[in-house]
């Protein structure tokens, strides 16, 4: 590596030292809630892409689902007032498989929940 690529990876910060830097150290109450906040957006987006695949309509979704079109439109924005028992509701309803993890220590548990009809 030359001395000049050195000199320029000196420069390169890394998106978790800059989340470090600007939001929080990870575990911080600004980084949970950061973090929290981004996963049930990613949550919303994949209901919104699975609903799209399945050549759904927001209202077709809600009829399954057994609530309005307003509520689907808020779950795809962001899924942060979903319950899980509401997010398996929606994925069984759209016929999609659900995984669930767990990381304790170096121990990685899953559950898969096979929801197609």
């Amino acid at each position: 590596m030359s001395l000049e690529m050195k000199q320029q990876n000196k420069n390169v910060i890394t998106l978790s030292e800059m989340k470090d830097k600007y939001i929080g150290v990870v575990g911080s109450e600004l980084r949970n809630e950061f973090e929290h906040e981004l996963n049930m957006e990613l949550l919303g987006r994949m209901i919104k892409a699975t609903r799209r695949f399945r050549n759904l309509t927001q209202l077709e979704l809600g009829d399954r689902v057994g609530v309005g079109k307003a509520q689907i439109s808020k779950w795809e924005s962001s899924a942060n007032n979903a319950t899980v028992d509401t997010i398996v509701r929606v994925f069984t309803a759209l016929g999609a498989e659900i995984g669930f993890s767990v990381t304790v220590g170096d121990s990685r548990m899953e559950l898969l929940e096979n929801n197609q009809k």
